[in-house]
């Protein structure tokens, strides 16, 4: 496998990097009056604004040229055709089946998937009903109030951002999450329960899992402690997992164990059974809105033009900022309070993914891959990094996500926070020189010595890139769309970065230290270690 920077199109842009770097977006702007209607894009329920980057109409081209050159689209091609992409564990990547609204045939290995898919669909739809109309109840004959999802990492996240994101929508009991091994996580939820009206929902797909197992047997010993009688386990505990034995000695009827599959990644995951705990939150109608709008944005990623195509827009430039302007990091902004989980979960969706260093052939990379994730929300965010953002000495991308309306309607309040919003990325694209601070700091009334003091702590150099996503209102569809468009957008950076997005090699060996260290804090065996380690065993063990 070529490199990419092999590529034909790679060092010509390089050569326009270099050209844009002594333009200013501000002038950019001031010179073309469509830049808005050039540089952006809309599908389904949402609108990307991308005009506020430092690229022109070459640049994209360049860029489009890029995809092409890189095989992005036989690559797009393959994992919707369930072509094992996922090189390293010979797997599919196949959350787009689960979400396939169409039904269309999707095969692996000849097979089509998706009588499975919608088996496990019809029995989700069951149980949600069963529990959410007050059928199913505990031990004592009471209905379930609420439900605790015990996972971590792909089986956390996205269910718990989900969750939280549709909150004015949820109807059910209510939801709770457990993912930390950390014995607080688990002991302030519990002691906020009743185990009389609680059932607990253990994923993890081979039913080993070390933090989540940790967890689910505390759990159960919590509701024994109350009940007295094993029998309770199977009214109160379900689990998503594929280890039916294992699920049975825990005390789980089998007939609730909800399945999925080693072509679904855990990052990819929450629009599989993982996502039990939403369809129970909302009920399995809107469960399935989301699965939908996930679906119409695979449709358009799959069959838009590169050029009006969302993720690969998205993706696009950032590989730009990445590879040819030297951005190392990107923060995710959510103008919602309901979205503010969402960077923590694209925090694991792209830096998981795309957190590599070799690439499909095992070939070390010469050039930059996944960026630092990371953010929170607005308007907090502004009273604790903006500051960096705007005057800081590190160049930082960013995505602004803000819904047109809001679900709770109290007055003035989404006003300001629109208003927030626009003008933050308004801020950091225009700046602000030292004539203007001057002219501002002299219409205040200011000394000349004062406005000599305080001009330079007022120039902010702007010229900072910013995407704008609007939603025309936070529900279970854009929703769905909204978290597909990621997905995909990092797709299409590992696909042109030639990097298989799908495993995560980079997560075992920290968990196979931690098992030998482990054993010798609990005094059982001792092992070799550099003498940083050593000292600390020693100090936690005595």
């Amino acid at each position: 496998m070529k490199q990419v920077t092999s590529l034909p199109v790679w060092s010509n842009l390089r050569a326009d990097a270099e050209k844009l770097q002594a333009l200013h977006m501000r002038d950019l702007f001031a010179s073309d009056d469509q830049r808005y209607q050039r540089f952006s894009a809309r599908a389904g329920g949402l609108l990307l604004d991308y005009s506020k980057n430092r690229i022109l109409p070459e640049t994209l081209s360049l860029l489009m040229q890029l995809a092409q050159q890189s095989g992005l689209e036989q690559h797009r091609d393959a994992m919707f055709s369930g072509e094992r992409i996922n090189n390293t564990e010979n797997r599919p990547a196949l959350h787009v089946a689960l979400r396939n609204r169409s039904n269309t045939p999707i095969l692996v290995d000849g097979k089509d998937v998706m009588p499975a898919v919608n088996a496990v669909l019809a029995q989700m739809r069951a149980f949600s009903v069963a529990l959410r109309s007050g059928e199913w109840r505990g031990y004592t004959g009471r209905a379930i109030t609420d439900v605790v999802n015990i996972g971590i990492g792909g089986s956390d996240l996205g269910g718990h951002m989900v969750c939280t994101a549709l909150a004015p929508f949820a109807d059910g009991p209510a939801t709770h999450f457990v993912s930390n091994v950390d014995d607080a996580d688990i002991a302030q939820v519990l002691a906020r329960l009743n185990p009389e009206t609680t059932l607990f929902i253990i994923a993890s797909k081979t039913f080993t899992t070390r933090e989540t197992m940790v967890n689910a047997h505390t759990a159960r010993d919590w509701l024994l402690a109350a009940a007295g009688n094993d029998g309770a386990v199977e009214k109160h505990f379900v689990a998503v997992s594929t280890n039916a034995e294992k699920v049975r000695a825990f005390g789980i009827d089998t007939d609730n164990m909800f399945a999925f599959w080693d072509w679904v990644g855990g990052r990819y995951s929450l629009w599989s059974a993982i996502g039990l705990p939403i369809a129970l939150s909302v009920g399995m109608d809107r469960f399935e809105q989301l699965l939908e709008g996930a679906h119409e944005m695979d449709q358009h990623f799959r069959t838009a033009p590169l050029e009006q195509n969302l993720p690969v827009i998205l993706g696009l430039i950032g590989i730009w900022y990445r590879n040819f302007l030297g951005y190392a990091s990107h923060a995710i902004l959510p103008y919602a309070n309901d979205l503010r989980l969402l960077p923590m979960f694209l925090q694991q969706l792209d830096m998981e993914s795309n957190g590599k260093r070799v690439n499909r052939d095992g070939v070390p990379v010469d050039y930059d891959t996944g960026p630092v994730i990371w953010g929170a929300q607005g308007t907090n965010g502004q009273h604790a990094f903006f500051q960096l953002l705007h005057q800081g000495t590190e160049n930082i991308s960013t995505d602004f996500i803000v819904a047109k309306t809001s679900a709770y309607d109290l007055g003035e309040h989404h006003r300001i926070l629109l208003a927030n919003c626009l003008a933050q990325t308004e801020a950091l694209m225009r700046g602000q020189t030292e004539e203007e601070a001057r002219a501002a700091l002299k219409a205040e009334g200011k000394s000349d010595a004062d406005i000599e003091r305080l001009a330079p702590h007022k120039v902010f150099p702007g010229n900072k890139p910013s995407n704008t996503i609007v939603l025309d209102e936070l529900s279970p569809k854009n929703l769905g769309a909204l978290i597909a468009l990621y997905e995909h957008k990092v797709f299409v950076q590992g696909a042109i970065w030639q990097i298989n997005s799908f495993d995560q090699w980079g997560v075992e060996l920290g968990k196979q230290l931690a098992g030998v260290i482990e054993q010798e804090l609990a005094g059982k065996s001792t092992a070799d270690h550099d003498s940083s380690t050593k000292a600390l065993i020693h100090l936690l063990r005595s």
